[in-house]
């Protein structure tokens, strides 16, 4: 299988885990389901999604101030969570990096406004889970 770029990678997990909550099964259903399995960097973002969501959801909650998860458009909530997981279980990808994809994900496939919420949840989740390392954007 030839290597996938990760901004490619990102968009086939948030795909997938788009899918998930639409299909209302867990992450790893839909990936057991794929004909062809996704490559290890997709395949990580949609299990580690799976396995933390409760303490995925727990963060993103607390630092989206006035935004309930079931308010959130669903890829914005997608989106919050693939991040928040790079963000606690890929100490390898660099916090400018994360926040960086995750607003472009979000300007291309979410409202005008997701952007900037998501880099404002984003950037607090980072100082949480990253401290020291996360450059608020």
């Amino acid at each position: 299988m030839l290597p996938v770029a990760r901004r490619e990678a990102r968009e086939r997990a948030l795909s997938l885990l788009y899918e998930a909550e639409a299909k209302d099964v867990t992450p790893a259903q839909v990936l057991d389901e794929l004909p062809v399995p996704p490559d290890a960097f997709t395949a990580d973002l949609v299990e580690g999604v799976g396995a933390e969501l409760a303490r995925i959801d727990d963060l993103i909650e607390r630092h989206s101030i006035g935004w309930t998860l079931e308010r959130m458009p669903a890829i914005d909530r997608a989106l919050l969570r693939m991040a928040t997981y790079e963000l606690l279980g890929r100490p390898d990808v660099p916090t400018a990096v994360v926040l960086s994809e995750a607003v472009e994900l979000a300007g291309s496939y979410s409202t005008d406004e997701s952007g900037r919420f998501v880099n404002g949840v984003l950037s607090a989740v980072a100082a949480e889970a990253r401290p020291g390392g996360a450059s608020p954007g």
